[in-house]
Parts: C-alpha cells; sequence; structure tokens
C-alpha cells in the first residue's frame, strides 16, 4: 500500500469511521460453490448462490441491495431504495402534449419468476404501457431481466423494450437509456476506467456548495475545500473518464477496507448505438457506475432514436455482468482491476451467452458469421493494393455510406482487420445489413455494393473487397492523420486553476467584454507551377463540430461569400465535455486554377459562430490534391 493510499485511507475513516463488528470479514475472499437460492417476501426478492446475494424490490424491479464479502450492502445504504440500482429513461413525446426529455426511472408493475434452478434464477420484471398511460409514463413495454448462476460472483441484468406496431402507440424520442448504480462513498473511493485513466477519486460531497465552486459548464466544478485536502485546486467534471465504445468493456470501483471491486462488464457492443467510436459516460464521483446502452453525448440530436406514432420497435439491451471480486488478507485492493480485466475477457470469449431465458436474445446456433479481405487502392500512394490493417469493419442497418455513426435503433456487429487486412464478424442476429468500414490513415467510408442477409448458420465468406478512397490528384500537401480524432492537433495547456492531475501533461476566445470571437486558420504554401484551366481539390474532414461552421477562402480573406461554406453544422458538444472527437464530418471542395497563383498561396478557413465558447470545429485531416495526371 502506498504512501499516497494511506493517507487517503487514514482520512477517509476520520470522517466515516471504521466498520463495525459484523459488517466485513478482513480478509475473507467467498469461495462457495452452492446452488441458487431463491427466497420472496412481501416487498423484496433475495437472489443468493452462496457469493453474492441481490436483493430487488417487488415488483419494482429496482436492486436495493448487493452483499457481498461480509459487507451487508455495496451500494448506497443512505439512499433511498430507489436510488441505488436501476434502470432508466429520458424520452420525449413527437406530439404537441410538451412532454420533453422526461426522466424516468423504470419502476415494474408485475413480478414472474422465469427460471428457478439450483443452477439459475431468472426474474422479470415488466411494465407494459397502454394508451390510457399516454403523457406519464414513455410508450414503451419494458421486460426488465436479473439472472444468477451457480458458483458466479455477480449477477446479470438485460431489458426488452418494444413499441408495437399499432395506431394508438404514442410516437416519442428515446434521449438516453442506461444501468445505474450508486454505490457506498464510505467505502468506493478508487475507480478504473483504463489502464491510464484510475486513481483515488474525490467525494461527492466535495462538489457541494462551500467546497467547490461550479464552472462554465454545468457538470465541471472546482474543488476548493475537499474533504481529501490533496484534491485541492483539482476540477471535478464527469465528462473526463467517458470512454469509446470499443475500449469500454469493463470499468468500476474498489473499496480498500474491506478489499472489494464492483465492476460493470459490458461483453458486446451490438446493443449499443454509434458503432464502435461512439462515446459513453461510465464511472464518476459518486461513487456513479453506469451502463449507457442510447445517448446523445458526443453525438447530440443525431443519435437520439425518433418513433412515429405506431411504429413497431424491439431491442434487447444486454446482458450485462456486474461482478464482484476480493483479495486475499495482505494483498494490494488495486489489483481488483487486473482481475476485473481478465473476468471481462472470460465474458467476451462466452457471448453470446447461453443462459438467457428471453426468445428475444438469441443464442450462437441462431446467427450467422461473415468474413473477407479489405485492401485499399490508392494509385497515387502504391502501385499494388494496400492490406487495410487495423480497419473497422462492422454490419449494421442498410443506408448510406457512413450512416452506421449515426444509427441508432437496432444492433450493430464491429470487428477490426488484422496485418492483413482479413476480417470475421461473429455470430450476428438474422437481418438484412449493410457492411461498413473506414481505415484509419485513409479518408472517407467504404460500403460494400449489395446487402447481406445473415440466416442461422451462415458463414458468409465475401472474399477480397477493394475500397478506394476519395482521390482526384496527387498530394500537393497535407495536414493531420486521417483517423476520425483530432488528437494530433494543437490543444492549449490548461489554465493551471482548472486541473485535473490526471490530465496534467495533456487561451479561450473570451474578449475583455466577455463576448467571444471568431477564428481564422490561414494554410500557407507555395506552388511552383499553376495549372489555371484545372480543378484543384481540397478535403477536410472534421472530427466533430458543435454549432459551428467552416467557411474556405483562397488567397483574398475578405471576399463577402466563401468559396464554401459548411453551414451550421453539429450538436455533439465533445468540445465543452473534453472529447478528442464527436460525429466525423467530410468535404470536398473544387478549387478552380484561376484562385491561384504561382508562389505563395494561402487557404482562410474561418470559424465565424461566437455565441459560446464551446461553439467550434475539430480537425481530423486537411489535404489539398493537383489535378489529376
Amino acid at each position: 500500500m502506498g504512501l499516497w493510499t494511506k493517507f487517503f485511507t487514514t482520512v477517509i475513516k476520520t470522517i466515516f469511521g471504521t466498520c463495525g463488528k459484523g459488517d466485513h470479514q478482513q480478509g475473507f475472499r467467498p469461495m462457495s460453490y452452492n446452488g441458487v437460492r431463491l427466497w420472496i417476501q412481501d416487498h423484496h426478492v433475495l437472489l443468493d448462490n452462496g457469493i453474492v446475494q441481490v436483493t430487488l424490490s417487488k415488483p419494482g424491479g429496482l436492486v436495493t441491495g448487493v452483499r457481498y464479502n461480509g459487507l451487508d450492502n455495496v451500494l448506497e445504504v443512505l439512499n433511498q431504495e430507489g436510488n441505488r440500482g436501476y434502470w432508466d429513461v429520458v424520452w420525449s413525446a413527437l406530439d404537441d402534449s410538451g412532454r420533453k426529455g422526461v426522466f424516468e426511472v423504470i419502476s415494474a408493475t408485475s413480478y414472474k419468476v422465469i427460471v428457478e434452478t439450483e443452477e439459475q434464477v431468472e426474474l422479470s420484471f415488466s411494465r407494459p404501457w397502454d394508451p390510457c398511460l399516454r403523457g406519464k409514463l414513455a410508450p414503451i413495454n419494458i421486460d426488465k431481466r436479473f439472472v444468477l448462476l451457480r458458483g458466479s460472483s455477480g449477477f446479470y441484468t438485460y431489458a426488452i423494450y418494444e413499441h408495437l406496431g399499432s395506431a394508438e402507440w404514442q410516437g416519442f424520442s428515446l434521449g438516453e437509456t442506461r444501468i445505474a448504480f450508486k454505490l457506498r462513498k464510505d467505502r468506493f473511493h478508487y475507480m478504473a476506467v483504463a489502464d491510464d485513466r484510475r486513481r483515488y477519486m474525490p467525494l461527492p460531497d466535495d462538489r457541494l456548495a462551500g467546497r467547490a465552486q461550479p464552472l462554465a459548464f454545468q457538470e465541471a466544478v472546482s474543488l476548493v475545500n475537499p474533504v481529501v485536502p490533496e484534491f485541492r485546486g483539482e476540477v471535478d467534471d464527469k465528462y473526463q473518464y467517458t470512454c469509446e465504445n470499443k475500449d469500454l468493456m469493463v470499468h468500476g470501483w474498489i473499496s480498500n477496507d474491506p478489499p472489494v471491486g464492483f465492476w460493470q462488464i459490458i461483453p458486446s457492443n451490438e446493443f449499443r448505438t454509434g458503432g464502435p467510436l461512439k462515446q459513453n459516460l461510465c464511472s464518476h464521483v459518486g461513487p456513479t457506475c453506469l451502463a449507457v446502452f442510447v445517448g446523445a453525448h458526443y453525438a447530440g440530436d443525431d443519435l437520439v432514436p425518433k418513433f412515429a406514432q405506431g411504429e413497431p420497435w424491439k431491442k434487447v439491451f444486454g446482458p450485462v455482468f456486474i461482478y464482484l471480486n476480493s483479495t486475499m488478507c495482505g494483498e494490494d485492493p488495486i489489483t481488483l482491476w487486473d482481475d476485473a480485466k481478465r473476468q471481462m475477457m472470460v465474458e467476451v470469449s462466452s457471448w453470446p451467452y447461453s443462459f438467457p431465458a428471453s426468445e428475444d436474445f438469441p443464442k450462437s446456433h441462431d446467427r450467422g458469421n461473415c468474413r473477407g479481405r479489405l485492401l485499399v487502392r490508392d494509385r497515387y500512394l502504391y502501385n499494388d493494393d494496400i492490406l487495410a490493417n487495423g480497419a473497422y469493419i462492422g454490419l449494421a442497418p442498410r443506408g448510406d455510406v457512413g450512416s452506421w455513426q449515426r444509427e441508432c435503433k437496432d444492433y450493430q456487429f464491429w470487428t477490426e482487420a488484422n496485418c492483413s487486412g482479413e476480417f470475421s464478424i461473429k455470430n450476428v442476429r438474422c437481418g438484412e445489413y449493410n457492411l461498413y468500414a473506414w481505415v484509419p490513415g485513409f479518408l472517407g467510408d467504404y460500403q460494400f455494393h449489395a446487402p447481406l442477409t445473415i440466416i442461422p448458420g451462415c458463414d458468409i465468406n465475401l472474399g477480397d473487397l477493394i475500397y478506394e478512397p476519395p482521390r482526384d490528384g496527387p498530394t500537393l500537401w497535407e495536414i493531420g492523420i486521417p483517423d476520425r480524432s483530432a488528437a494530433e492537433f494543437h490543444v492549449p495547456e490548461p489554465n493551471p486553476n482548472y486541473v485535473n492531475q490526471l490530465f496534467v501533461n495533456n487561451p479561450k476566445r473570451r474578449k475583455e467584454d466577455n463576448s467571444y470571437e471568431g477564428t481564422t486558420w490561414q494554410i500557407k504554401f507555395r506552388l511552383e507551377n499553376v495549372r489555371y484551366a484545372a480543378i484543384y481539390k481540397l478535403r477536410i474532414a472534421l472530427a466533430g463540430a458543435a454549432l459551428a461552421e467552416v467557411q474556405i477562402r483562397v488567397n483574398d480573406p475578405n471576399k463577402p461569400r466563401p468559396l464554401f461554406t459548411t453551414g451550421l453544422i453539429g450538436r455533439d458538444n465533445a468540445i465543452a465535455r473534453h472529447g478528442i472527437h464527436g460525429l466525423y464530418w467530410l468535404y470536398n471542395i473544387d478549387i478552380s486554377g484561376t484562385l491561384l497563383i504561382e508562389g505563395e498561396n494561402t487557404i482562410y478557413l474561418k470559424q465565424p459562430r461566437n455565441q459560446s465558447p464551446f461553439q467550434g470545429i475539430m480537425y481530423d485531416y486537411i489535404r489539398l490534391e493537383g489535378p489529376p495526371n
């Protein structure tokens, strides 16, 4: 145990006290192989397998208690029972009822035992909707499931959402749905979301008035008088810990006393919206632990699914595994993070699970596979086709080229190509899909020319696929790396008064009158020979945009009308939420040779929108191509 750990633990014990007799058993790591048992009480049900005991409200299906390793409850006992572990939605009606942004914790109205054996107990907590509930509850039938298996150090949860295809079913939009757990603040102080993002965290009390100063964005506060003095002067903001779906497979919290870990493991991204690069909240100060399935963060309204009146829709979210672990006496509790990562790999290798009882969750034999090899053809770079090493390749609902990043109603299945460009997409739900891809290092999106139909047991071999990225002529110059991220572009060092020490080594546009100004970049370059009768091509890829605009002018910054403008674009808000990208935008602009001169040229990139410091764009890649050879 390091000096920081000892210091932190001493301060916390001073505040909250040490655990009383019977609250935990130091050094006890349960190893029980008892069968699963179910106890039904008047207002609660209990699932117990001798390792973990889960208590749920009846019939609401809210997680009120999780007992593990002698801790009577790892959830926050100071909270009301409805604010410990729950599924929730944020929804808006698409009519004139005025119901907008309604937050609803899903409390079921009926309860049923689906499976009860010594090997497994599965419970259903359902909340049906009918027209008499119009305007009161989200117009979805919701069936929440909880599963406990023999010998498992944790439990599973999933849910089936359905909007029926009949005229009386109200149209609505689903702004967010997720699972949330609120853990004990007197126990869980160390958070881990990635190997390079894990630390002891401020306490929720540190965000209260008198201990914190609110900043420009409502979720961000400066810690001016934290309980643990070491945090003084830092900024806390839950958006500092968001992750892309492809990297967000396990995250959670560790208690030092007793040494217990609480983790959410998401073994598949098939039910999360927006593809592998979509960023979502996970764990943050609370201590809070989230699994977000649908959300507009880092994308905006483009990733809010909208369902018309009577539009049929059904989707299964999950299962997600809630994993608990502990150390033997004397072991460093921080090693629980390494164990959680190992368990995540076990869960991933077990997908799709065989145990869910719902017919809406297809097992492995009811799914199909697709494979092939992707090559890139760009004759201005190489004479031979290029192996698409590291390409992201996926099956998603049918749509236009690149539509996958805005798709938010159905399922997506993604993989990465190996060093030879070979890929295999396994365990795909049956249905019709387009095959999409994009290759780091190359502009644009690939889409296979025909839809693919997945049926049970199929193994579709597409052979060699050729992607020809946008290209009209030779590269005259380029800025950045085409990887859908602004990571290589300069980010000014933060004001030292607003720092999170986790990001220490990672100027505002505000004027003296507190207004803001637009910005203009200049790209200066020389041309020795200009073909005045030809067309040059400027390609601009954006990694994100928030209520912004890019205007293009060539060699004349004061020309009244720009050569090109994107118009007002983007609502991803990634700049305000510490993101290095939001949604991807690609623009291809023709520049007449008559606008260029032999010698020094300048292209002006102006972002004129200035109502807020959070309006702006993030560049991914810029390239100027000469006329075709």
